[in-house]
């Protein structure tokens, strides 16, 4: 007999060997019926694996996160096996799940367009009402290898495998594939799912090898998720930041310097309103601001680990026979001026912020509007303090983010911890020690968080903290690194209490991330129609004609005096025609003004969204106004 440990914390006792779906269905028919893999002692499996000796099982449904990347895997598979039926000289070569989706890649020499994918979903359709049951077969390295002999993809996915033992999927016997797992018990588990795209792809990104065919597909598990899903890329597209920002004279760019983005007079508006409001934050927090030079010499990024660790990803100079590198980050500028002077542990913590211009080299198929840019504003700081002040100061650290995010009116998030990479500087000891108390620190505030294995700085773990916007789309912005390297690198120390220099922590955190994606993050989350506090143009005064043109320059220059951002349309258009022209680029608030108006020093108000208007007296309006700007509100209503 085994002993099972439920999420629950109640126990069972199972027969040893009894498979996860067999413990589903002793644990209730709903569960079993709703059932697709299992979790046992922390590892997924499929349901007909066998749970031995004493384990702790969840049993994993489309509820879960996990259910729907499972079933999102297996629908990769089903779309494998329908393009193989319609072109059978197709070769596989590898389909991961991606968000809110799935990839396969393929070698075929025909070319899959966009008037085949009907044909697609229509074999797979009838793969998924087929209800094929789908197995699980394992053998060794040795085996998979002579069994897939002359497959150099496959041959090649086999050599990169982590265990020596191979497993294979197969829908029946109609469809075998190699593949890690776990998968739906059948193709019948599968929801409902879409073809969407298709597009070149290298095989290992590398350009000297055959371009492949990438077939990109969304699955769900209903039918209504997967039309609310589309319905939200039919919205995305209307809020194209890169549309909006040519609509509303933002920005732009130019062929003259690809990936670098020129920011116009109205798009500055929103930065240094943000910079503005980033600065008073950080005053608050206790931070100091300083700059570094954007280009600094070689030697330098070889102390740092950037030349070993990142040297891709740069762009390099020389003058004067010394070479030179240009930033990609902050923290080693942050070093240097640390090391300007001596320091006591009386000093810290040191909370140390730069707006850092930074440079890194993309390729050109990634660049994407402001969010994929090669020339962008860190919003870093580097907090130097004693290894008892870590857990406080990571606190202070979400405090701070949290603030900012609801600031600008985003309200759910959620907290990822990234482990040691394989690429890594540092011992194995610093990198427990560093892990472990960004661990202790977000369990003493009680912050739920997901563990990403791997996937820390070259230099040291850190927290990296997702938003989600109104499309339900997930943003990765703020991050908090810990790094023991990077000081002792440097030769950074200071004088403790018993008179020893030692080596402080040195805490590498940013908020907004990239200050120009996080603009065009903010552009798509309104869809251009920014709160009252970040807009360009915060009023707009639209007199009837121009008997009131006068009237409208005096309540113009009031609300300039008041310092708000306002301009007066003393076009002789018609007042319909002024209207709809602020309207269409989504100024927040307009004041219409005529005889009456002028008689009695009032305002007509028009809110953006809003059919209803209202007439105030100008100081009235001043006072609301403003009150909403001090407030960062996100609503208009005066």
């Amino acid at each position: 007999m085994a002993k099972v440990t439920l999420p629950d914390g109640s126990i069972l006792e199972i027969s040893d060997g009894t498979t996860a779906q067999e413990l589903a269905e002793q644990i209730g028919a709903g569960l079993a019926r709703a059932a697709v893999a299992a979790e046992v002692n922390g590892q997924l499996v499929d349901l007909s694996a066998p749970i031995r000796s004493h384990a702790a099982v969840k049993i994993i449904t489309l509820k879960d996160d996990e259910g729907l990347q499972i079933m999102r895997h297996s629908c990769a598979h089903i779309m494998a096996e329908a393009i193989c039926t319609i072109w059978p000289d197709t070769k596989l070569v590898y389909g991961p799940t991606i968000e809110d989706g799935f990839y396969y890649d393929i070698d075929l020499d025909e070319p899959i367009r966009p008037d085949d994918f009907p044909r697609i979903e229509k074999k797979m359709r009838e793969i998924v009402k087929a209800d094929k049951p789908i197995f699980r077969k394992e053998m060794t390295r040795t085996a998979a290898r002579n069994k897939l002999a002359g497959d150099k993809y496959k041959v090649d996915n086999i050599n990169r495998a982590e265990s020596d033992t191979i497993s294979f999927y197969s829908h029946a016997d109609a469809f075998e594939d190699l593949c890690r797992g776990p998968h739906l018990p059948s193709t019948g588990k599968a929801g409902s799912f879409k073809v969407m795209s298709v597009a070149g792809a290298y095989w290992h990104g590398d350009p000297t090898q055959k371009m492949l065919q990438r077939v990109y597909g969304t699955a769900w598990p209903t039918k209504k998720d997967l039309d609310e899903y589309l319905s939200r890329l039919e919205e995305a597209k209307k809020r194209d930041h890169r549309v909006l920002g040519r609509q509303l004279d933002l920005f732009s760019f130019n062929e003259a310097g690809p990936g670098f983005a020129f920011i116009h007079a109205k798009g500055m508006i929103i930065w240094n309103a943000v910079v503005d409001f980033w600065r008073g934050i950080h005053n608050k927090y206790g931070y100091q601001e300083i700059r570094t030079p954007i280009i600094l010499n070689e030697e330098l990024w070889h102390k740092s680990g950037h030349w070993d660790n990142y040297k891709e990803n740069m762009y390099f100079t020389s003058f004067d026979d010394v070479s030179y590198a240009i930033k990609p980050m902050n923290c080693p500028g942050g070093c240097l001026v640390y090391k300007t002077r001596q320091h006591s542990y009386r000093q810290f913590p040191m909370r140390v912020a730069e707006l850092g211009l930074v440079h890194r080299h993309e390729a050109s198929g990634v660049m994407h509007g402001l969010f994929r840019v090669r020339q962008f504003t860190q919003d870093d700081a580097h907090i130097f303090c004693t290894p008892e002040q870590i857990e406080s100061e990571i606190i202070g650290v979400i405090d701070l983010t949290f603030e900012i995010y609801r600031a600008f009116g985003f309200e759910e998030f959620h907290i990822e911890l990234s482990t040691k990479p394989e690429k890594h500087i540092g011992s194995d000891e610093i990198w427990d020690t560093a892990t472990n108390a960004l661990t202790n620190a977000l369990q003493h505030r009680s912050i739920e968080y997901k563990i990403n294995e791997g996937d820390g700085a070259f230099y040291g773990p850190k927290i990296d903290f997702h938003i989600k916007d109104c499309l339900k789309r997930s943003w990765q912005l703020g991050t908090i690194q810990l790094d023991f390297s990077m000081p002792q690198r440097f030769g950074l120390v200071y004088t403790d209490k018993d008179n020893t220099e030692k080596t402080p922590v040195m805490i590498h955190r940013a908020v907004l991330g990239s200050f120009e994606r996080f603009i065009g993050i903010l552009i798509e989350h309104y869809a251009g129609n920014l709160p009252l506090w970040l807009s360009p143009e915060q009023v707009r005064i639209l007199p009837i004609s121009e008997k009131t043109n006068d009237y409208a320059k005096t309540v113009h220059q009031k609300l300039k005096d008041a310092q708000l951002r306002c301009t007066c349309d003393l076009t002789d258009e018609k007042i319909n025609v002024k209207i709809a022209r602020a309207y269409s680029e989504k100024l927040p608030l307009m004041l219409v003004v005529g005889p009456k108006e002028a008689q009695s020093h009032t305002v007509n108000v028009r809110i953006r969204g809003d059919k209803e208007t209202k007439t105030v007296e100008i100081n009235e309006f001043l006072g609301m106004a403003k009150s909403k700007i001090a407030d960062k509100k996100i609503d208009l209503a005066l």
